[in-house]
């Protein structure tokens, strides 16, 4: 009888294990990821459980949610909620208020050999001001528009007032375009200051009602133009001194460098929306990625990188 129920337990089990086999070869082929290597690597001693719910959905049953509960895996609510602070403040996006100063400063030096560190850091704290406008008021129209009720880590989920977000945003942008205009006047030239408002606009239409460009998959474009040849370009005038740049044309050098900028901020920004497709298609958001698809997006993102290293090799064979 032992032998008989041992022979009966085997048999039961290779026919759990050929069952999951094949729920994992419909996954690959549906390109889904294979949740118990996930949880093995995470978990360990938990990847019984997992194959356990696999079994059961490939023998076509449903599991209540009181099972997966069970099951001890981490949810949403299980995330501390300094984890969605760090989140929501996003910091490496910053980079973006970085990168197109340090740039523009560094053709600027080049053509003048003129550093103002003074001017750099004021120029710096302005655009990190601008970029926290840029992020908070993402959050409020997002938040109006739907697109991140589920989403934990937005700043209005947070902190549970729209009202205070957006206030909090125009505040930031106030300080922002005061430090970017008073650095314009000091400096005495007029021509940086036109493309900073060029950039700004950008970033407001991009997101901001009644234009919502973003939302008609022109997002990247805007991207491209506010932090390339506009931020950039901006920010090189703005460190050569009012007496040689006020007279001196864009070189060729920084509009290289520009269109190099444009294109990573760019690039940054379209890989960013690769988690939410789903959700931009719920709310109508026709981003390009919900246009392509994820698959041709990413055939997408390995021509763009290619491209940038090319572009990169030309300008520097060119000497621009």
């Amino acid at each position: 009888m032992i032998m008989a129920l041992t022979q009966a337990s085997g048999f039961n089990k290779l026919h759990d294990h050929i069952l999951l086999q094949r729920y994992f070869t419909k996954c690959r082929q549906r390109s889904t990821c294979s949740v118990v290597k996930v949880f093995h690597r995470r978990y360990g001693g938990r990847l019984q459980v997992e194959q356990y719910q696999h079994v059961l959905c490939a023998r076509g049953v449903e599991l209540s949610p009181s099972v997966i509960g069970d099951s001890g895996d981490e949810t949403e609510e299980d995330i501390a909620k300094e984890t969605l602070i760090w989140r929501a403040i996003k910091l490496p996006i910053y980079s973006v208020a970085f990168v197109p100063l340090t740039v523009g400063s560094a053709a600027a030096y080049l053509q003048t050999g003129i550093f103002s560190a003074r001017c750099y850091f004021v120029l710096l704290a302005s655009s990190v001001l601008v970029i926290t406008w840029l992020n908070l008021s993402n959050d409020v129209h997002d938040f109006d528009t739907g697109v991140d009720k589920n989403k934990k880590e937005s700043v209005v989920n947070l902190v549970g007032s729209r009202k205070g977000t957006f206030i909090a945003a125009y505040l930031c942008l106030a300080l922002g375009f005061a430090g970017l205009a008073w650095t314009a006047v000091a400096e005495k030239n007029i021509r940086s200051m036109l493309f900073l408002v060029c950039a700004i606009i950008c970033g407001y239409i991009y997101q901001c009602p009644p234009f919502r460009l973003s939302y008609q998959g022109l997002g990247e474009p805007l991207c491209f133009a506010a932090f390339g040849p506009f931020a950039t370009n901006a920010f090189y005038l703005l460190h050569g001194g009012p007496s040689v740049m006020n007279h001196v044309p864009l070189s060729g050098t920084i509009l290289s460098a520009s269109i190099l900028v444009g294109l990573t901020t760019s690039l940054i920004l379209f890989c960013s929306h690769f988690h939410q497709v789903e959700g931009d298609k719920e709310v109508g958001k026709m981003s390009p990625l919900v246009r392509l698809g994820t698959e041709k997006g990413a055939e997408v993102v390995k021509g763009a990188v290619l491209m940038l290293y090319v572009l990169l090799a030309a300008f520097g064979l060119t000497k621009l």
